[in-house]
């Protein structure tokens, strides 16, 4: 089992910034790709970024490129998002989950899942 717990989420304004990050606890941290997902209200849950279990080859929807980064600190257990130029359209609740197959878009590929956290921006 891994435990996975959200934090980081609020209120941002379009062209700020938030950092979102993710504790794992359980099993070896290492031994998983991390992703992150969002969901807006009414809509399905949709991939945000990827990393895998070395911390390379991250993967980002087309969305977010060039805007979030996704980074993992092995020692502390936790991965992170870092967004930046945000916009009123990254509003959501942001979930981590955790993959022991490989860094994946697909949900499905994804074993451990956080509770999520609220990110809101306003325009």
């Amino acid at each position: 089992q891994v435990q996975l717990v959200e934090s980081g989420g609020g209120l941002g304004q379009a062209g700020g910034s938030l950092k979102l990050s993710c504790a794992a606890s359980g099993r070896t941290f290492s031994s998983y790709a991390m992703g992150w997902f969002r969901q807006a209200p009414g809509k399905e849950r949709e991939f945000v970024a990827a990393i895998s279990r070395s911390g390379g080859s991250p993967y980002y929807a087309e969305s977010v490129k060039g805007r979030f980064t996704i980074s993992r600190n092995g020692a502390r257990n936790t991965v992170y998002l870092q967004m930046t130029r945000l916009k009123p359209e990254d509003t959501a609740v942001y979930y981590c989950a955790a993959s022991p197959l490989r860094s994946t878009t697909h949900a499905n590929d994804y074993s451990y899942w956080g509770q999520g956290t609220q990110v809101t921006v306003s325009s």
